[in-house]
């Protein structure tokens, strides 16, 4: 079960966002503030509110450790504030001077990414406040971010509906189409579907848009197959457009809010609807997890933040799937892995992995020490033709080791044609 255990309205205009850290809640609103509240008993600090913006405040956000809140406007400017006495820190003003829209932490609190209405995304060095990079989106107004769990990447949701992914350096390893109508919100589950140790890191991430739709994508990085976004399944419930989504933080539920007034709860290894609230009177604009307790605020534009708590239950009801679901890719046997293979567009490998014995346990523990010495993949990268042209010559060596090949299979290298298209559209312009 979850119920309603606190209401907060103290905004006298719409909710935008509301954030938590592990002591307190933020909550930014049309009306140009941000609140702090203490997750002890909701009451609002002292130096509550904070006020600088000229313009309505559209997302705030807190460092991981919680001594800073980010809070960005319409205005233009991206502020830190220190949580502990409400002193302003910084005012970062966007380049373009466009309004910014959304702003993003880092995990390691190193960087922050801001968002605005120009399509223009700035990386700040969160230490000097000084900016680091920037680049923007082709088109549409920058609406939603979201930093991966490892902080190697970061993913951006535009107004034209577009997922564009960036490194840490700015440079774009991915773009498509994801929601018709533009995307609303986007968030990673700090948890990942298979354990990345070892080289292969999945990470699941949920996006919601104006198309009424809640969709689930897998990201993959590793060092042979480089980057990848891959669409998983789309989430029923909501009969009007979805405004935000959030990840609890060991990552069993997902949440969302809609324009149709209501808020779903998940269950992220099932996808089943878990509960579905319907307290707030107009558009839900914002939800969040708390990272400690089993609290979710809700916001909308009632004016109004809801506290709700889950019991229990439904916690346990969450974690016994995954505990069954975990086990999933290492009890997969030798013909489930080639059957993955295939699917990942690696048929010609499936012989290879085959001789090897690699079932679902030795799939989660291969590195690329271990694919280029124990299964003999050469890992090196050559123009395909050149390539080519020294196997049919029946050379079944490598020109960088001189090692017998047992395999004359060629994997594509995406990362490094990704690099290369990138390099090309900056030199060509």
């Amino acid at each position: 079960m979850v119920k309603l255990i606190h209401t907060l309205a103290d905004h006298g205009d719409d909710v935008n966002c509301c954030a938590f850290s592990f002591s307190l809640l933020a909550t930014c609103s049309l009306d140009k503030t941000i609140r702090l509240y203490s997750l002890r008993d909701f009451t609002e600090l002292p130096h509550s509110p904070l006020k600088f913006h000229t313009y309505a405040v559209h997302c705030c956000c807190f460092s991981p450790s919680g001594h800073i809140l980010a809070s960005c406007s319409t205005d233009g400017t991206t502020v830190l504030w220190n949580t502990e006495n409400g002193q302003m820190l910084a005012v970062m003003e966007q380049p373009s001077g466009s309004p910014v829209r959304v702003c993003q932490f880092s995990p390691d609190s190193m960087c922050l990414a801001s968002g605005a209405a120009d399509g223009t995304v700035v990386l700040w060095n969160a230490q000097s406040y000084k900016l680091y990079r920037c680049g923007s989106v082709k088109d549409g107004s920058l609406a939603a971010c979201a930093f991966s769990p490892n902080g190697s990447f970061f993913v951006t949701g535009s107004s034209c509906g577009d997922l564009t992914v960036w490194d840490d350096k700015m440079r774009c390893l991915h773009s498509e189409k994801a929601h018709d109508l533009g995307i609303t919100c986007c968030d990673f589950s700090s948890q990942p579907v298979s354990d990345g140790e070892q080289g292969l890191q999945f990470f699941r991430l949920a996006s919601c848009g104006q198309d009424c739709q809640v969709k689930i994508w897998i990201v993959s990085f590793t060092h042979i197959l480089g980057f990848e976004l891959k669409y998983k399944s789309t989430l029923s419930g909501h009969c009007a457009p979805v405004l935000a989504c959030a990840f609890s933080h060991d990552g069993q539920m997902l949440v969302s809010g809609s324009v149709d007034k209501s808020v779903i709860v998940y269950d992220t290894n099932t996808e089943n609807i878990l509960h579905t609230l319907t307290q707030h009177t107009r558009y839900v604009t914002t939800c969040a997890f708390a990272p400690n307790t089993l609290l979710l605020a809700t916001g909308s534009m009632d004016k109004t933040v809801n506290i709700w708590q889950f019991d229990l239950e439904t916690l346990c009801q969450a974690r016994s799937t995954e505990h069954q679901l975990k086990q999933f890719t290492e009890d997969w046997s030798e013909e489930d892995v080639s059957t993955w293979l295939c699917a990942q567009d690696l048929k010609d490998l499936v012989g290879i992995f085959k001789m090897n014995n690699i079932d679902g346990k030795e799939l989660l523990n291969l590195t690329k020490e271990s694919l280029a010495d124990d299964l003999k993949i050469d890992g090196y990268s050559y123009e395909k033709e050149a390539m080519e042209n020294w196997i049919s010559k029946k050379k079944r060596t490598s020109p960088m080791t001189n090692l017998v090949l047992p395999s004359a299979v060629l994997t594509p290298n995406r990362t490094l044609k990704m690099a290369i298209n990138r390099w090309l559209e900056t030199h060509q312009k």
